[in-house]
């Protein structure tokens, strides 16, 4: 299997599908989960009569030039180059009035930043970028891009050393178990704090390690700031400050209460999660076997939620997330709100059996119904539909639009798969085509409500 995993097509490999005139294309992302490479391999493909530059926001030299402020040098910095990408671009500082001097003032070149951290990043070039900027998150390989390649009978087969290892590409690409332990190891050791270290002045990694074992254990329970604070010899200030910034590091994930019905939900705690359960599993230095461990529940729980929502991001299915508890101790794992339908689910490693919580909620919220997400039905909670071919869509500019398309209107997927079956080449007279086909179903067999999204989604393609 290892072939399949360097050959993986990361779901956002053709960025010619992102990059737009007077946008600057910024990947965000953890650390050492591709993103350099992802930008390398898509360069790789432009001819030779596209002028690249790339550089890495930590040289000095590139520091002061693009920090200066000064148009005419920024101009001779860019030269002849059509493409400038400029690597932990975090690092650099004024970077973004200076991409926005570049932007607004020098034609002809497409700009991609790249930064392991969005707590400086999105500090940097939030305000001289807003609505000048594209922005990508990219994840540890999902298991949705991994269904392509392997398949979903190879995944479930699998399934237990995803939620050991996790899925970072270099522990997919490692043949032993030791080997990727130790490759967690030392990315706990030596790579997950750096940003936090090295951009927000904090002493030691220490106390972030702490903190973070003790969220480890509470995976799946709200988390106590008092608590926690008490733990660790600090206030609570300072823990909530550390969570943001663990949070913008893209080492935890926070899930909030919901509430709409009933005074006795519970709204003003967070649940945390990790980004990477081999991660989470390198905090405690515990790699053990399922049938070794007493914590399945907590993996299998941060594993659905991590995938799913990798899953939701990537095909740009706009969810709001949260979980439900009642001060009475009924509870639902995990809901999704979207325009004001609630999808409710309960994940159990190895039950379909319902708790007391999911009869309460249906009863509270009667137009719902709670579904049990165990290891034998999750495959498509977070990957795709059996009938839609991720790999065919993700190799086509636009793709993502019709991949949209397929799956929020499944009445029309049919049709959607006829349209892509028959497309030849990626010309833009193929295009034309495509959206014509569209515009004819939107006329003749897209229901009243989905008309208005329908349309963005057809608009959304670029000829």
């Amino acid at each position: 299997m290892l072939l399949f995993y360097i050959m993986i097509n990361r779901y956002y490999s053709n960025l010619d599908n992102y990059i737009q005139p007077g946008k600057v294309l910024i990947i965000y992302g953890p650390r050492r989960v591709g993103k350099t490479t992802l930008i390398k391999n898509f360069l790789s493909k432009k001819g030779k009569e596209i002028n690249i530059k790339i550089d890495d926001g930590g040289d000095i030299s590139v520091q002061e030039t693009l920090s200066s402020l000064n148009l005419d040098k920024l101009r001779r910095y860019v030269g002849n180059n059509n493409i400038i990408v400029i690597d932990e671009a975090q690092y650099v500082p004024n970077i973004g009035q200076s991409i926005k001097l570049l932007v607004d003032h020098v034609e002809g070149v497409n700009i991609i930043l790249s930064g392991s951290s969005s707590l400086s990043l999105g500090n940097l070039l939030g305000e001289p970028l807003t609505g000048r900027s594209i922005d990508l998150l990219l994840y540890p390989i999902s298991q949705l891009e991994l269904s392509s390649y392997i398949g979903k009978y190879e995944l479930e087969k699998n399934n237990e050393e995803y939620l050991i290892f996790g899925s970072y590409p270099e522990v997919l690409t490692s043949v032993s178990f030791e080997d990727k332990a130790k490759y967690l190891l030392n990315l706990v050791n030596s790579y997950i704090f750096k940003d936090i270290l090295s951009l927000e002045k904090i002493k030691g990694a220490r106390i972030l390690l702490d903190l973070l074992r003790l969220l480890a254990f509470q995976i799946g329970n709200e988390v106590s700031l008092s608590e926690l604070a008490s733990s660790l010899s600090i206030d609570s200030k300072t823990v909530a400050r550390y969570l943001d910034l663990l949070e913008k590091s893209f080492i935890i994930y926070r899930l909030g209460g919901f509430s709409r019905n009933l005074r006795s939900e519970v709204t003003n705690k967070s649940k945390y999660f990790f980004f990477d359960n081999g991660v989470r599993n390198a905090i405690i230095n515990n790699f053990n076997t399922l049938n070794m461990r007493d914590d399945v529940g907590k993996l299998w729980e941060n594993f659905l939620i991590i995938e799913r929502t990798k899953r939701q991001k990537y095909l740009g299915n706009n969810v709001n997330p949260y979980f439900w508890r009642t001060y009475e101790q009924n509870e639902i794992d995990y809901i999704e709100e979207a325009g004001g339908i609630l999808s409710p689910y309960e994940f159990k490693y190895s039950s379909l059996k319902k708790n007391k919580g999911s009869k309460i909620f249906e009863r509270e919220y009667p137009q719902t119904k709670v579904n049990t997400i165990n290891k034998d039905n999750y495959i498509d909670f977070v990957c795709l539909p059996d009938d839609i071919n991720f790999t065919n869509l993700s190799e086509f500019p636009n793709g993502r639009y019709l991949l949209q398309i397929e799956m929020q209107y499944p009445y029309i997927r049919e049709e959607i798969g006829i349209i892509i079956n028959n497309m030849k080449s990626n010309s833009s007279d193929e295009w034309i085509l495509v959206k014509k086909q569209l515009e004819d179903l939107l006329k003749k067999k897209v229901k009243e409500e989905d008309t208005e999204k329908f349309k963005e989604l057809i608009e959304g393609i670029r000829i």
